[in-house]
């Protein structure tokens, strides 16, 4: 973390000086008290179920040198004699403000990176490609809110070159507030589903939602594009410039030559001037598309394409999407990270290219898809017996659509629990099976992973 002065922090968050200490050395920002250290800025948030002015007395004690709060909840003769207390209306605001003024100091080039699915493995690719020639930082987990994008950038400093930030959303305006905060120079869309369709109606909306991430762009930023998604070939725009990938049509880089293989994926790239071979170790007809965002990255910022295959080959990928586990005889598909149709769809497809003898698909339920969440589990179903999926477990509200969609009662069953369908799968399981675990996290189906590689025969 770069360094911020006591009076640069209060200005930023136009805050109320309540207590002013001498000491004004801050290392570290967090907004969880478990994860103060010295020297340390904490911001007190508040959520459904917990205050963070409840514990200023703690953080102060941890070594915070300045709260940042809304209420007044403590003794001033409670804290450390270092604590300094700015007092301000709305501390989530305060985070994302100071977040704002944070960024506009340091000189990094920010490449932010949006999309219904496959953000996380855009941002993981990205980086890699990236990271033959500059210092990369990337979001950590899923810390891509109006929480944790602000603490990613305070993990930034200028010894980096290079930001990939990952930004989420579920309704309009929140992509707006985080663009603010990051003010990318170069993003990235990765396609336009039906995610969070419950709260923004329309696709349509959900485009114009994933557009806010240019509001603050200039001439020379530019926005790469998946030219294979309907809603996003139809974006046109005229104030900064454009990138497209994709399979055909008129795109600045294309994938010819393809090849999917069960642990990785073979293309090459045609941009107009030259071809270039790929080979990456990664799942998934869909990952050509991802990798073709993060090679077109790469090329506007000038990395030449031996470098970026370098780079690719440093891969490090976030855990629970799409890791092929072989235990003993038989192989996982560990997917648990998120769930959505377009993700649903890319999971079953590389279940569809590993080899053995039956494919037992274990799907739980799909959030935040409203009025279309029966049609969408019921299509999940049909496509999974167009795959060649041989055992559908359901877990979840959308058994029926499942059972409807798969048109299999034989080869159907659904389960109250994670627990009853690991009890199921470690009992039934045989050799050379390949099981696919995939729901949205909250439903905690690494729990049936994990029994899964208990037995490990």
């Amino acid at each position: 973390m770069e360094r911020l002065s006591f009076e640069e922090i209060v200005n930023a968050i136009d805050g109320k000086i309540y207590i002013n200490k001498e000491i004004h050395k801050y290392n570290y920002l967090s907004t969880d008290t478990r994860k103060i250290c010295k020297d340390s800025i904490f911001v007190a948030l508040k959520g459904e179920n917990f205050n963070g002015n409840d514990f200023i007395k703690e953080a102060s004690g941890k070594g915070a040198n300045l709260c940042i709060v809304d209420e007044i909840k403590f003794d001033t003769k409670e804290l450390n004699s270092n604590t300094s207390v700015i007092l301000v209306k709305d501390t989530k605001k305060a985070l994302l403000d100071l977040a704002q003024y944070y960024r506009s100091k340091l000189d990094v080039k920010v490449v932010g990176i949006t999309g219904s699915t496959g953000k996380t493995s855009t941002k993981d690719l990205t980086a890699a490609a990236l990271s033959s020639q500059f210092k990369v930082f990337k979001t950590k987990g899923n810390f891509n809110n109006e929480i944790g994008l602000p603490l990613m950038v305070f993990e930034l400093d200028n010894s980096y070159d290079v930001a990939v930030l990952e930004m989420g959303m579920s309704d309009l305006g929140e992509i707006h507030r985080l663009a603010k905060v990051a003010r990318p120079d170069i993003a990235i869309i990765t396609n336009v589903g039906i995610s969070h369709i419950e709260n923004l109606k329309t696709r349509e909306n959900i485009l114009k939602a994933k557009m806010e991430i240019t509001d603050f762009f200039t001439k020379e930023c530019v926005l790469v594009l998946n030219n294979e998604n309907d809603l996003l070939a139809t974006v046109c725009e005229e104030k900064y410039e454009t990138a497209r990938i994709g399979f055909e049509g008129k795109v600045e880089y294309k994938a010819e030559d393809i090849e999917v293989n069960e642990n990785s994926i073979k293309f090459s790239v045609l941009d107009g001037k030259s071809r270039e071979e790929f080979y990456i170790e990664v799942p998934g007809r869909h990952n050509i598309l991802n990798s073709l965002l993060a090679i077109a990255t790469g090329r506007i910022l000038g990395i030449e394409y031996d470098k970026l295959k370098s780079g690719i080959k440093n891969l490090s990928v976030t855990s629970m999407r799409l890791d092929i586990v072989k235990c003993g005889s038989y192989t996982i598909i560990d997917d648990c990270y998120n769930a959505s149709p377009d993700s649903m769809e890319a999971a079953l497809d590389v279940m569809s290219t590993i080899k053995g003898k039956r494919k037992i698909a274990v799907l739980g339920t799909m959030k935040e898809l409203g009025e279309e969440s029966y049609n969408a589990h019921k299509d999940i179903g049909k496509y999974a017996a167009e795959v060649g999926v041989d055992e559908l477990l359901s877990i979840g509200e959308y058994d029926s659509a499942y059972k409807e969609g798969f048109n299999n009662n034989k080869g159907f069953k659904s389960f109250d629990n994670t627990k009853e369908a690991g009890e199921y799968l470690v009992s039934n399981i045989t050799h050379e099976d390949i099981i696919l675990i995939k729901a949205s996290r909250s439903m905690k189906f690494e729990d049936i992973v994990k029994e899964l590689k208990a037995k490990n025969y």
